[in-house]
């Protein structure tokens, strides 16, 4: 019996095949179908809630290390409220170095999940539209942290 490749593996080859494999250009990551592959062993959730690059530079480290240990057997998410929304905003008011935008976007198109607050994006009179189109917009960013550690998630907050 043949071993079934990890789904990233399988899911880049496939995409690989078909000539539409492009990280780079990846506009929308398309969560993982867990009722086929699954629930993880490890899920961890971070709080992104500032907007300086270094903080934000830590934290993306960490996620992209994570998914390197792990692979298929994590999942990460990114809830980011206050002044960290401006790195998932189409033009966002704050600077965000062009580098943490592709990184984000790399990290998205590898299954990371990027939860924006409604509440922040409400103060600053923002909408869906105004996100890039990966992010998943929740209604208040702390219920978010709470419900899914509820859900088994691990916090951790930088």
């Amino acid at each position: 019996m043949q071993t079934p490749l990890p789904r990233r593996n399988f899911l880049q080859r496939l995409a690989a095949a078909a000539g539409v494999l492009s990280v780079a250009s990846a506009t929308r990551a398309e969560p993982i179908d867990r009722e086929l592959f699954g629930d993880p062993s490890h899920k961890l959730v971070y709080q992104l809630n500032r907007s300086d690059t270094e903080y934000i530079e830590h934290i993306l480290f960490s996620v992209g290390e994570l998914l390197r240990k792990y692979g298929d057997d994590i999942h990460l998410v990114v809830t980011v409220i206050g002044p960290g929304i401006h790195v998932l905003a189409k033009r966002p008011v704050r600077p965000v170095p062009e580098l943490i935008r592709q990184r984000v976007s790399s990290l998205a198109a590898y299954g990371v999940s990027f939860h924006a607050c409604g509440n922040t994006m409400k103060s600053l009179s923002w909408t869906e539209d105004d996100m890039l189109d990966f992010a998943e917009i929740v209604k208040i960013g702390a219920d978010d942290l709470m419900l899914l550690q509820e859900q088994g998630y691990s916090y951790i907050s930088w």
